[in-house]
């Protein structure tokens, strides 16, 4: 029983090098998490999203698409947003953070609807992200169709 146990822990902590980087993994999680919001994942949501993970997280079309299965994995894996702000917390600075929630706004307009769980989604993600209301309302408003 102690060596299944052991080599679950060891299982866990060891790193593959095929492992995708967390905060790729993170930041794609939280877009998909702000698409799904609304139970309704759409085109535009979907290529907003491709958007964002070029514009925030330098990912071009390839590295996205190998990384996107395992950001949903990790979406459905995922107990709450706070498995995921925690590694963007870790890397990015408070002009990384604001940038991904402006993006992240983006993802949720995409649809030309802003549902309320998907502000409700992204006020708690700025929170967690240590960010203040007026990034919150500046990234917003950024966003925001005119």
């Amino acid at each position: 029983m102690w060596k299944s146990l052991l080599a679950i822990v060891r299982d866990r902590n060891s790193v593959d090098s095929t492992t995708p980087p967390p905060v790729e993994i993170a930041g794609l999680a939280l877009m998909l998490e702000i698409s799904r919001a609304d139970h309704n994942h759409t085109a535009p949501e979907q290529a907003a999203i491709v958007t964002a993970a070029t514009r925030v997280l330098n990912l071009d079309q390839a590295t996205l698409d190998l990384l996107l299965p395992h950001a949903e994995v990790a979406v459905d894996e995922a107990i709450s947003f706070h498995d995921f702000t925690q590694v963007l917390n870790e890397t990015l600075d408070r002009a990384g953070k604001c940038r991904l929630l402006e993006q992240l706004w983006r993802v949720a307009y995409a649809d030309g609807e802003l549902d309320r769980y998907e502000e409700y989604y992204l006020r708690k993600i700025a929170d967690l992200l240590h960010l203040g209301h007026a990034d919150l309302i500046r990234t917003k408003l950024a966003a925001s169709p005119q």
